[in-house]
């Protein structure tokens, strides 16, 4: 067994990122981390792993004492490309294709 000391002021915020942020704002505003890293910590925020089960746009972060809304992680994600405006709502509604009604036009 290995003598590790794991106080969260020697954890490195790369690696156990909730030891260091409450929020996405926080990590987004750390100048020690470059963009590559708030990428990283934040990608890792936003996946399915920290889904909450029955509210799939919370994430809960291990080692977090609180939720974090998906929408936020998001956001902040968006502000490191420069893109502060939200994405567009809605999109073009997709028709799932009938099989048989591609063979009855074919036949007609």
């Amino acid at each position: 067994m290995t003598n590790a000391n794991t106080n969260a002021g020697n954890l490195h915020p790369l690696f156990h990122p909730a030891a260091h942020y409450t929020s996405p704002e926080d990590a987004l505003n750390d100048n020690a981390l470059s963009t590559p890293e708030k990428r990283i910590i934040l990608s890792s925020w936003a996946s399915d792993m920290f889904a909450v089960e029955s509210c799939p746009a919370l994430r809960e972060i291990p080692g977090m004492g609180h939720t974090i809304r998906l929408a936020d992680i998001l956001a902040a994600l968006r502000r490191l490309d420069g893109d502060d405006d939200p994405p567009p709502r809605g999109g073009v509604p997709m028709r799932l294709r009938r099989p048989w009604a591609a063979a009855q036009r074919r036949s007609a």
